[in-house]
């Protein structure tokens, strides 16, 4: 099944200074930038195939994977001055590169890599800033079963604020923090079928548009997820997952071997 990855935009909130202008999906964790995390986890699944919409920042990304070093995260020998890998990361791997626009919203970019798609009745979404240890066999099989469209996976609240409840008055009557409310958010992976182009205009987005219309229609299925999900929209994020790679936390590289 082939994946669409979103990683064309600016990415602000990332960014920690002025001259930092390395785009979002190649901020680094660990040796790797987050999108071959995203990448290596859609592959542990058998999803080998990637569609990338590129837009800010693309050189960095071409150049990434032009040049890539299987020797940064695999293990070799050296014998004969030649090295020899004993394993790799993405020699089964298709990636295909589309400029989709720098200013292009989602939902436009998705439109723009449509004929790559080539009719395939079922496909992968992705931003390609966000880590999770979701269960993608059964986030798949969910959506066949249901026979919607779409399917969004949803996670609970992660924001650490609180909600106030106040009386007419002005006295605060009840503090709530949000991840308690009984409420879900976009986790950012989808499984998607061609039906969500029915609903995409030019221009729109994927979410308010398109998932928006088929919600109202009874066709997109939200996948809840209250595993490991973390995004890293901003520098602080991106900077707690680095931290955990580094201490051994890591929850979302499912292809590692887990201890018993």
């Amino acid at each position: 099944m082939k994946v669409v990855l979103f990683c064309g935009g600016y990415g602000m909130r990332m960014r920690h200074s002025d001259t930092d202008v390395v785009p979002k999906p190649m901020q680094m964790v660990g040796p790797r930038p987050l999108i071959w995390h995203v990448m290596r986890y859609y592959a542990h699944f058998g999803h080998r195939e990637f569609i990338l919409c590129l837009g800010y920042g693309a050189h960095h990304i071409k150049e990434f994977f032009l040049g890539y070093q299987e020797t940064m995260s695999n293990d070799f020998v050296i014998r004969d001055s030649k090295v020899e890998l004993l394993g790799s990361d993405i020699a089964d791997w298709t990636i295909t590169f589309v400029d989709t626009g720098v200013e292009s919203a989602i939902g436009e970019r998705l439109r723009r890599v449509r004929p790559h798609l080539d009719g395939d009745a079922m496909f992968l979404a992705n931003y390609s800033d966000v880590l999770t240890d979701a269960p993608l066999d059964t986030m798949v099989d969910r959506l066949r079963e249901s026979g919607a469209a779409a399917s969004m996976m949803v996670v609970p609240p992660q924001s650490s604020f609180h909600c106030v409840e106040m009386r007419p008055g002005g006295e605060i009557k009840d503090i709530t923090p949000v991840a308690r409310l009984p409420i879900w958010e976009n986790g950012g992976y989808f499984v998607l079928t061609q039906e969500i182009f029915d609903h995409l205009p030019p221009g729109g987005d994927l979410v308010e548009d398109a998932c928006g219309a088929l919600a109202a229609r009874g066709r997109l299925l939200g996948y809840q997820h209250s595993g490991f999900w973390k995004p890293a929209d901003t520098f602080k994020e991106r900077a707690e997952l680095d931290a955990g790679y580094h201490r051994g936390d890591r929850p979302w590289m499912v292809w590692e071997p887990r201890s018993p």
